[in-house]
Order: structure tokens, then sequence, then C-alpha cells
């Protein structure tokens, strides 16, 4: 209780830019755990069952393409593979509609990125803002004393001012590396798809050219 009470009085203390700064934290933590579900729910982390489907099709195999792909890479390699069987695309068209469908999925993996991004940006402005306006009021309170001016005030005034700096920092640190994490993870699975891609049309051309001979 007594350390509900203490965060209690810290946000009072720290007025409206800690609240804000408070709301943004608790916006930062969904968007970490809502976004590291989508992911696991996409298998971003999972490519094992995609790299031996591409395997199997590049080896002349006889593979039975999943119905309902749940992993993003998965449903990569098989839909790239049907646009390259339909024979409703000439070379160049299938090239194209296969980076079409790359960037789509990519797109939903980096869906929610933005709003970290932009947390990452204004949580440290507002909490300059909320030092700002705390010494403000601080440098007033000092000059309505005059010459009972009592120091302690100021340094309790002046560290209450500096409370939303930190935490605004404290904010945006998690933000930009859970960014980062989350980009890199969208990477990996570029880089998969571009070699998935690019092996499937290779093993195309292949059985292009050995159909016209």
């Amino acid at each position: 209780m007594s350390d509900l009470n203490a965060l209690a009085g810290m946000l009072i203390r720290g007025g409206p830019a800690l609240w804000l700064i408070a709301a943004l934290s608790v916006l930062t933590l969904a968007l970490v755990l809502w976004k590291v579900w989508r992911l696991s729910l996409a298998g971003a982390w999972t490519g094992g069952r995609a790299e031996a489907l591409v395997v199997q099709l590049c080896a002349g195999q006889a593979a039975a393409l999943p119905d309902r792909p749940r992993t993003v890479r998965l449903q990569f390699v098989t839909d790239s593979w049907q646009v390259l069987q339909s024979g409703a695309f000439a070379p160049e068209a299938a090239r194209e509609e296969i980076t079409r469908l790359a960037q789509r999925a990519l797109a939903e993996l980096r869906g929610g990125l933005r709003p970290l991004e932009l947390i990452a940006t204004i949580a440290p402005l507002v909490g300059l803002l909320g030092t700002v306006l705390g010494m403000i009021e601080a440098f007033q309170a000092l000059q309505e004393s005059g010459a009972q001016a009592d120091a302690g005030v100021l340094a309790g005034g002046i560290w209450e001012a500096l409370l939303t700096t930190a935490a605004g920092m404290a904010v945006a640190i998690p933000a930009t590396v859970a960014q980062s994490w989350f980009e890199s993870v969208a990477d990996s699975v570029r880089h998969d798809m571009e070699d998935h891609a690019t092996r499937l049309v290779i093993h195309a051309q292949a059985d292009r050219a050995e159909g016209a001979a």
C-alpha cells in the first residue's frame, strides 16, 4: 500500500506530463505484448516447414501444398509456387506478383511498429516539456519568496521537474528496443522470402527451358 501511495504521490507531483507518460508506458506494454502475440501466430520464428517445402519443390519431388498454411513463410512459398505453376503469368509478371505477395506479407508483419516509433519519439519530448514547466514554476516560487528563499524547497521543485524527463526516457528506451527487435524479425522473414522466391523462380525457369527443348 505504501508503494502505491508513493507512486500516486509521484504522479501528482509530476503533473499532467507525467500522467501522459504513464499512459504511454501502458500503451507501449500493450503494443509489445500484442505484437509478440501476432508474430507468434504468424510463425515469424519458425521457418522449418517452409524450407522443407522449398527443398522438395526444387528437387522435383511431389509435395502436397498445405491447404491452410499457418505461418507467413509457408503461406508465401505456397502462393508463390501456385503463381509459377498456374501458367497465367508471363515470367516477368510472375516475379512481380511474387514481389507483391512478399510486400503484403511484410506489411502485415510490420503492422503496429509506427505507434512504437511515435511513442519512442514523443515520450522524451513530453518529459522535457514537463521539466521545463516544472522549472518555470520552481523559479517563479523562488522569485516570489525573495530574500526568504528556501534552497530545500527550490531543490525539491527542480527534482520534481526532472522526474518527467527521466520518466520519458524510461518509456522511450524500451519502446525503441522493442521496435528494433520487431524490425529485425521482419528483416529475417524478408531474407527468407527472398531466398525462397529466388530458388523457386530458378527452378521454374529451368523446367520451362527443359520443356521448350
